[in-house]
C-alpha cells in the first residue's frame, strides 16, 4: 500500500494573492466562516489554505485500499479569494469551495447539465456506510437549488455489494466523508441523473470489486471509484473480475500522493482521472488550470503500470504498459469544491479535495455525454479528441521528479498527471 500525506498539509505559495483588496474578507473568513470550515486563528493578512487527509485515507485494516480525499481545515480557498476580489463578504455556514454553477461553467457543461441525464444512472462505489448520506445530499441540492434527488423518488438508492436496501455495512464516519463528496460532485455535474449508491463491506479490492460488479448488475453505466493501493501481480485478475465491463464509463481516482502508479487507476479497463489546481482566469475560458502537486509526496498521481497491459487507444511510447491518467478534474485542496457533511463531524459544508473529486466529476461527464456504445471501453473516448476544443489541453506543472519526463510533467497534448486534458463540454466523452 503506498503511505499516504501527513496531516495539516499546507498548499504551496505559487498561488497568486489577489492584493490588499481582500484582506478584510479574508479576517471576516478566518474570524468564524461557517461551522464547518474554520481557520486556526482571525488574522489581518490573508492566509493560505490548510488541510488533512479523510480517516479513509488512512486504511484501518490491512489489505485494505485508501480513499483519495483531503478537507480543508483553514485558510482561504480559490473560492473564497475570489468571493473577496469580487466584493462578496463570506457569510456564516456558506460554502468555502465551489459549487455546481463553478464546476459546470469550467467545464463547459453548463448547457448540457440543464438538458441532458434524466434517466442515467451514475453508481458511487465506496466502503462502509454512510447512514446520513441521504440526508446530507439533500442538503447540497437544496442549497444549490438542484432538484431533490430521494429513495422515495426513485432517484437515489442506496445498497450494500450484495444489493440490499436494509442489511447495509457497518458505519464509518471517514468513509461518510469520502461517499458524502462522491454524491456530491456527482450531482454537481449532472443534476437530472439518478444515483445508486453501492456500499462495500469493507474498503479490500474483493470487496470494492464485488460493489463494482453490483453496481454494474443494477443497470448503472457510469461508475465512480475513489480509492486506491499498490499495484500487485494480481491486478490483471483483478481486471478480469471487477473492471472488465465493456459498454460500461468506469472512473477511477489516479492517486493523491505525487508521481507513482497505483490500482485500480492503473486497469486497462477504467478511465483512469487525474487532478488539477483550478482558479478564474481572465481569459476566454474564463478558468485556468495547471497539474496539482502540494509536495513531493502529495499531489495526483500518474506513471507507468507495473502489471497493466497498455489499451490499444494509448499510443505514448515512454511507458511499455498502461499509462496513467486518461483525463483529468480539479483535485487540488486549495481550489476545492464544497461538500456537505454529517456523520461524525459538526454538520455542514466543507471543502475537499484530492482525486477523489476528480474522479465522480468524470462519471457525471460521461453520464452527460449519454450511454455508451454497446461493448467499448469508454477510456477511449477523449482520446479521439485529444488536441481539440473538446478538451481543455493542461500544459503547467509537474507532479514529482522523473527527468523531466511527460510521465510527471504537463506538456501540450498527452501527459501523465493530467492525460489528454479536461473536458470542455461532453463530446470527448461520447462513442
Amino acid at each position: 500500500m503506498r503511505t499516504s500525506p501527513t496531516a495539516g498539509t499546507t498548499a504551496t505559495g505559487r498561488r497568486r494573492r489577489i492584493g490588499a483588496a481582500f484582506a478584510a474578507a479574508a479576517a471576516l473568513a478566518l474570524a468564524g466562516f461557517g461551522t464547518a470550515v474554520q481557520a486556526d486563528a482571525a488574522t489581518a493578512a490573508p492566509a493560505k489554505a490548510t488541510w488533512a487527509k479523510t480517516p479513509c485515507a488512512t486504511p484501518k485494516h490491512k489489505g485494505e485500499l485508501a480513499c483519495n480525499s483531503l478537507r480543508v481545515t483553514g485558510g482561504l480557498t480559490a473560492f473564497q479569494k475570489q468571493q473577496a476580489a469580487d466584493g462578496i463578504t463570506p457569510k456564516a455556514s456558506t460554502p468555502s469551495g465551489y459549487g455546481p454553477s463553478d464546476l459546470q461553467s469550467a467545464y463547459g457543461l453548463t448547457s448540457a447539465a440543464a438538458s441532458k441525464g434524466a434517466g442515467e444512472t451514475i453508481a458511487i462505489v465506496d466502503a462502509y456506510n454512510d447512514p446520513n448520506a441521504e440526508a446530507d445530499l439533500a442538503k447540497y441540492r437544496s442549497y444549490y437549488g438542484l432538484s431533490a434527488c430521494t429513495k422515495a423518488s426513485g432517484c437515489f438508492k442506496q445498497v450494500s455489494q450484495t444489493g440490499s436496501t436494509t442489511s447495509l455495512p457497518t458505519s464509518d464516519a471517514g468513509w461518510s466523508e469520502e461517499i458524502s463528496l462522491d454524491l456530491d460532485m456527482a450531482s454537481a455535474i449532472c443534476p437530472n441523473c439518478n444515483i445508486l449508491l453501492v456500499e462495500a463491506k469493507s474498503a479490500t479490492m474483493a470487496n470494492l470489486g464485488t460493489a463494482v460488479n453490483e453496481a454494474v448488475t443494477l443497470g448503472a453505466k457510469y461508475v465512480s471509484n475513489s480509492y486506491g493501493g499498490s499495484e500487485s501481480s494480481s491486478d490483471t485478475s483483478y481486471d478480469t473480475s471487477y473492471f472488465k465491463h465493456p459498454g460500461v464509463a468506469i472512473t477511477v481516482s489516479a492517486g493523491d500522493e505525487g508521481y507513482g502508479a497505483e490500482y485500480p487507476a492503473a486497469s486497462q479497463y477504467v478511465t483512469s482521472v487525474g487532478g488539477t489546481a483550478l482558479s478564474k482566469a481572465s481569459s476566454t475560458r474564463g478558468w485556468s488550470e495547471s497539474v496539482w502537486n502540494t509536495s513531493s509526496t502529495e499531489g495526483t498521481g500518474s506513471g507507468c503500470s507495473a502489471y497493466d497491459a497498455k489499451p490499444s487507444w494509448q499510443t505514448d511510447t515512454g511507458c511499455a504498459k498502461r499509462t496513467i491518467a486518461d483525463v483529468s478534474a480539479v483535485a487540488d485542496p486549495a481550489t476545492g469544491v464544497s461538500v456537505y457533511d454529517s456523520y461524525g463531524v459538526t454538520a455542514g459544508f466543507y471543502t475537499f479535495g484530492g482525486t477523489s473529486a476528480s474522479s465522480p466529476i468524470i462519471a457525471g461527464v460521461y453520464a452527460l455525454a449519454g450511454t455508451p456504445s454497446s461493448g467499448s471501453y469508454p477510456a477511449k473516448f477523449p482520446y479521439a479528441k485529444a488536441g481539440t476544443s473538446a478538451l481543455n489541453d493542461v500544459t503547467s506543472g509537474s507532479n514529482g521528479s522523473c527527468s523531466g519526463s511527460y510521465l510527471c510533467t504537463a506538456r501540450s497534448g498527452y501527459d501523465g498527471p493530467t492525460g489528454v486534458g479536461t473536458p470542455e463540454g461532453v463530446s470527448a466523452f461520447t462513442g
